[in-house]
């Protein structure tokens, strides 16, 4: 499945940042559970790489599992050997994007510009993760997909959650990434299942 399938399954990216190998797993169920099926562990959380591992072994193709917050192009490879499948940045970095595709993954990179954007799509982006969206407005999205290629997906990511989802959705949002909305350290399975239902009802309402 190519990321639009993932997102068409269920359209929000759970980001677990500062997330620990040791409870991650029961998180994932907690996230799966709930139909939540793109999960990225961010690179600056405890362990990243060994909790991308052991998601990956646990939810196999039941989740598309990947990294976050990817700022070299060398952590491409320990990514992919962990199994994950998705590269996410904060930032517009072609490098990243070439570097995740030749090691078999998806890339997200962040954006902020039409020329970012333009660039990343150039280098074989997948899907762009517009970053901050606090800073910008479904407007601007709407503006953006009637210049980008056909089909291309934003993920407006910050400032996210069940609230404000409708008028993005409304602009052609292909989907969002979700931080505290849907985890903060030391939450429990139990509280990412009760956000994660609100969320994903809130999303396909």
């Amino acid at each position: 499945m190519g990321v639009k399938e993932w997102l068409d399954r269920c359209p929000l990216v759970a980001i677990l940042r500062g997330v620990r190998p040791d409870e991650v797993e029961a998180i994932g169920d907690a996230l799966v559970a709930e139909s939540v099926a793109t999960i990225e562990v961010p690179l600056n959380s405890p362990e990243p790489i060994e909790s991308i591992r052991r998601l990956a072994a646990r939810l196999g193709d039941r989740a598309l599992v990947g990294a976050g917050t990817v700022l070299d192009p060398a952590d491409c490879a320990r990514i992919a050997a962990a199994g994950g499948r998705l590269v996410v940045t904060p930032h517009a970095d072609p490098e990243v994007v070439r570097a995740a595709k030749a090691s078999g993954m998806f890339a997200v990179p962040g954006f902020f510009t039409p020329a970012e954007a333009f660039a990343l799509l150039k280098a074989g982006a997948d899907a762009l993760k517009l970053f901050p969206a606090e800073g910008a407005s479904p407007a601007v999205v709407k503006a953006l997909l009637a210049v980008l290629p056909k089909g291309t997906m934003i993920l407006p990511v910050g400032g996210v959650d069940a609230t404000n989802m409708a008028p993005w959705r409304a602009a052609g949002a292909a989907g969002f990434g979700l931080g505290s909305a849907i985890y903060r350290p030391g939450d429990s399975a139990a509280t990412v299942t009760a956000k994660a239902r609100a969320l994903v009802a809130a999303a396909t309402a």
